[in-house]
């Protein structure tokens, strides 16, 4: 499997922690069997019951290609961690979830003094990959949970659903950004722009979007596009609006689409998460979970991307970091599944 880097019996068992008389997500989910072809496996997942693939992308070239800060590398293994040791009960099994593995990015990572130029370029050969893989997955009927790495592979993401799905893609983002900056080179500030250039999106609305981290020309191209947004300062400042009321108004819109949604969510959106642009003044965590459930609970979501987590960037240190990020991402992942498993 090019480009894939499998999740294995032997990394599970480094990160799972059995306890007598008790059942793990980890112990029931799902793994791929290395001796067959990626199409092989997901079609045996799927008709094992499988219904969520959660894949990683361990990367921080999307980042630093838009001039910020790196360490989005190792999401997926805190997600993990964490979520696998969680209890396999009444309200979730994990039998319909296969731990698929990581996408490869090792020969594509550059050292600290690399040019954005050449950041760039390699961000591009990311998104092959990612629409490589991608659209096997959406192919085999499953819906893909993406943990890890830049905003950038959002687009990746969206040219893999509209390949397969036939039908460009409904995206809403939860995020202080956009990213939907000028096409200036493939970075974690532009994969909706893209995306938007392309065709696979169709429709895009942003949430919590903060009205002083977007340039005029940004908003500018957002709205020729036909973009819309609630932004943090009218939800969670000035308080003209609740979050369930604009999230009842963004289902709506989605719905009216009649598209397959993109749900989005850019870690650094919530408060002191350690991210590649982290922030003091964020939304609290419940609210994220709450945005993810919803949709997912009231849309007909393709897929889940959580990006732009980095344990490595906590204040208190890598150990720290690796034990929030792993909780949030936990968290949210089951946000997502609780919601579509009871979608209405």
């Amino acid at each position: 499997m090019q480009y894939l880097n499998l999740f294995n019996v032997a990394k599970l068992s480094l990160l799972l922690n059995t306890r007598e008389g008790e059942t793990k997500l980890g112990q029931v989910v799902q793994l791929t069997n290395a001796s067959q072809d990626l199409a092989t496996n997901l079609a045996q997942a799927k008709s094992n019951g499988v219904r969520f693939a959660i894949i990683g992308i361990g990367e921080d070239i999307g980042p630093r290609a838009n001039l910020g800060r790196g360490g989005a590398t190792d999401a997926f293994d805190s997600a993990m961690g964490q979520f696998l040791n969680l209890q396999s009960n009444r309200f979730l099994t994990g039998e319909q979830s296969l731990v698929l593995g990581q996408v490869d990015t090792q020969d594509l990572q550059l050292p600290a003094n690399a040019s954005a130029d050449a950041l760039r370029d390699n961000v591009e050969k990311l998104d092959q990959r990612v629409i490589q893989l991608l659209s096997v997955v959406f192919s085999a009927g499953l819906e893909p949970i993406v943990i890890g790495g830049g905003h950038n592979n959002a687009y990746g993401l969206l040219m893999a659903a509209k390949a397969s799905l036939k039908r460009p893609i409904a995206a809403v983002n939860l995020d202080p950004h956009s990213d939907f900056r000028p096409k200036e080179g493939r970075h974690s500030g532009n994969g909706f722009s893209y995306a938007a250039a392309s065709g696979a999106l169709a429709f895009y609305h942003v949430l919590g979007l903060h009205e002083l981290k977007n340039s005029e020309t940004t908003l500018e191209q957002l709205k020729a596009f036909g973009g819309h947004w609630h932004t943090y300062q009218q939800i969670w400042v000035r308080r003209e609006q609740s979050l369930e009321t604009a999230l009842r108004s963004i289902a709506k819109d989605l719905n009216n689409t009649q598209l397959p949604v993109a749900i989005e969510l850019d870690l650094d959106a919530i408060t002191n998460m350690p991210s590649s642009a982290s922030t003091a003044a964020g939304i609290p965590l419940l609210d994220a979970l709450f945005y993810v459930n919803y949709i997912a609970k009231h849309c007909p979501a393709a897929y889940l991307h959580l990006a732009e987590a980095a344990p490595s960037c906590h204040v208190a240190g890598t150990l720290a970091g690796h034990r929030e990020t792993g909780q949030s991402i936990s968290e949210l992942i089951y946000s997502y599944i609780s919601g579509r498993i009871n979608a209405l």
